[in-house]
């Protein structure tokens, strides 16, 4: 079965009748769902189903809820996600071409694949192929519903199938798209049919073209294909090739040009020194070569030296135009040469990371207009209330006469981030409820020369959470410390349960070891010990967020880290910007499964045991 395509638009169709979808940059495929096969099928007609095995895992656990509603076929895109709005096609790649089942294994424990479903064609048995697009949607969001799958794309989720929504105002797509980095748009028509293999002008895409400027390095007259490179560290290395997006005497002169003044090095291969600038229109970047790449017009203001590694980075991930941008260049981290530009490119990797822990909390931010200067900034502050001049697509909540705002949105993050807000801090609580949602104990070492103190803490800490089969996390505090979070069920415990828990494990911890550890809030008599922080955890208190970057000289982000990190070769130092990035890219993220841990954690339990052991010494 091949699925059916769409065609290429340079404008969305508007009307009653479009409805608009997120496109994913992935494999299309039809996953075919019968009681005694699942089968996901790429475009070629290629099982996929060894190379995807946490796929069909999942597919297989919701076999017994699935089972009335079999047989069962849908059409999607497999991916490997980014954001809610976008995906890696070169991970999703690199899965591709594995073959040995281990390494297979291996990398979908790493970089798992998500199948986002957009079209169902076959419902029980029946083809739904000729129902409207309108009744084929419908029918998949209540079956979704039904088996409690997701009805959007939540990338930090880790259900293996979700639902591309579908909108009728394609203005906020594309905006979200543009916001996002996207692929680009997908407009359908309400009453479109499916049909198998059949290019449509019924369901439309409009790409989210990117525009890097490159020079020219060699000619293939036999397949007509212009290859074109940058500069990198004094090199010329070779990003991609293209044949399409010329006018016909665009290309003739170009042809002419090439062949009358270059190095014809075999009987079709033309090679040319760094001359002629141009801009290409291109998707993505694959690690070596840029994605569906076409002309997109000459540029004689450039020489070769302009076109560098470092610019079409910048211009692969451009910020939309409705976030303005001022002074780009802006030292923030001197220390560390990073300027405006460099954080606001981290802010935009980082903030479907760190957005969860952001969301409807009311905000307070440090804001350094002139950047770190100095370890003894004075012109630091704190702000809280959201200044008059803020954008309209700012949330605010009043709590308490403070005008606070909500950074819900990537954004809202950004426009915070060209005001050079570099702090990040959240209450434990959200705004709608007076319960706190995890409890976090602050482990706060003399200095960095003392982190093993906070290390042996956070490893003594989680041993006693796994005997009360707690889940914990662990996050550098971009400082000199680390930082231990239990995620709790929201709505349910109050701040004086919470209390009881962490003043028990501190003073337990305290008793166990007092040479190293001490609860003395007065620095004077802490002695060089680690001081474990349990008031901190109160209503109305605030903790850096994770992915949060420090107002420090090193440019320090406050890291989630997975438990094998903490070893003696762990330095608090070592996490800044570009290295936190790494392990973004890398897809290194533990505090992924944060939020689904919640309602795991039996803390119930454990509090039921220390208030009968108060009453019992009372």
């Amino acid at each position: 079965m091949k699925p059916m395509l769409l065609q290429t638009t340079t404008s969305l169709p508007v009307g009653e009748n479009w409805m608009y979808e997120i496109k994913y940059d992935g494999f299309r495929c039809i996953l075919k769902w019968k009681e005694d096969s699942i089968e996901l099928v790429s475009r070629t007609g290629r099982l996929l189903n060894q190379s995807f095995p946490e796929l069909i895992t999942y597919c297989e656990k919701l076999n017994e809820r699935i089972k009335p509603h079999l047989p069962l076929t849908f059409d999607g895109e497999l991916v490997v996600l980014k954001n809610d709005y976008r995906a890696q096609f070169s991970a999703l790649q690199t899965r591709n071409f594995l073959r040995k089942k281990e390494t297979i294994n291996e990398w979908a424990n790493k970089v798992a694949c998500h199948y986002l479903c957009f079209d169902l064609l076959k419902f029980q048995g029946k083809n739904l192929t000729m129902s409207s697009y309108n009744e084929r949607k419908e029918k998949l969001c209540s079956l979704f519903t039904q088996l409690q799958i997701p009805l959007s794309v939540q990338y930090h989720k880790d259900d293996k199938i979700q639902l591309i929504a579908t909108s009728s105002d394609g203005d906020d797509v594309w905006r979200k798209v543009l916001l996002y980095g996207g692929e680009g748009i997908v407009a359908k028509d309400v009453k479109s049919r499916w049909f198998e293999g059949k290019r449509t002008n019924q369901w439309l895409k409009l790409k989210h073209w990117r525009y890097v400027s490159v020079f020219l390095t060699k000619y293939d007259q036999k397949n007509g294909y212009f290859h074109f490179s940058v500069q990198k560290d004094g090199k010329i290395v070779e990003i991609g090739n293209m044949t399409h997006g010329f006018q016909e005497e665009q290309r003739k002169a170009l042809e002419t040009i090439v062949t009358t003044n270059s190095l014809k090095t075999t009987e079709h291969v033309y090679k040319l020194a760094p001359s002629i600038c141009f801009d290409v229109a291109c998707i993505d970047f694959d690690g070596k070569h840029l994605r569906e790449a076409r002309f997109h017009q000459f540029r004689f203001d450039l020489t070769p030296l302009d076109c560098t590694w470092e610019v079409m980075q910048k211009n692969l991930e451009p910020l939309p135009p409705f976030i303005e941008v001022t002074h780009p260049e802006k030292p923030v981290w001197p220390a560390m040469s990073y300027t405006k530009d460099h954080y606001l490119h981290y802010l935009r990797e980082a903030g479907p990371s760190m957005l969860p822990f952001l969301f409807n909390r009311p905000l307070t931010v440090i804001r350094l207009p002139h950047g770190v200067r100095s370890a003894n900034e004075k012109d630091r502050f704190y702000q809280k209330n959201c200044p008059d001049y803020a954008p309209e697509f700012v949330s605010t909540v009043k709590i308490e006469q403070i005008n606070y705002i909500l950074c819900n949105e990537l954004d809202t993050l950004l426009w915070l981030g060209n005001q050079l807000a570099l702090e990040f801090h959240t209450p434990f609580n959200p705004i709608d409820s007076q319960h706190p949602s995890e409890i976090v104990f602050d482990l706060d070492p003399p200095s960095s020369n003392e982190f093993s103190l906070a290390i042996e803490a956070a490893l003594r800490m989680k041993d006693i959470f796994e005997q009360f089969k707690l889940h914990a996390f662990v996050k550098t505090s971009g400082g000199k410390g680390l930082q231990v979070y239990l995620p709790l069920p929201d709505n349910t415990f109050s701040y004086r349960d919470t209390r009881m828990f962490t003043s028990f494990i501190c003073q337990f911890l305290y008793e166990q070891e007092p040479q190293w550890f001490t609860t003395e809030r007065l620095k004077k008599h802490r002695q060089n010990r680690l001081y474990l922080d349990y008031l901190q955890h109160e209503s109305g208190k605030t903790i850096i967020a994770p992915f949060s970057p420090r107002g420090n000289e090193q440019g320090l982000v406050a890291t989630p880290l997975e438990w094998e990190e903490l070893t003696e070769r762990l330095s608090p130092t070592e996490f800044s910007l570009s290295v936190v990035l790494d392990r973004i890219h890398q897809k290194i993220n533990p505090f992924r499964s944060f939020h689904e841990t919640k309602e795991k954690q039996p803390f119930s339990t454990i509090l039921e045991q220390l208030k009968a052991n108060v009453e019992t010494k009372a």
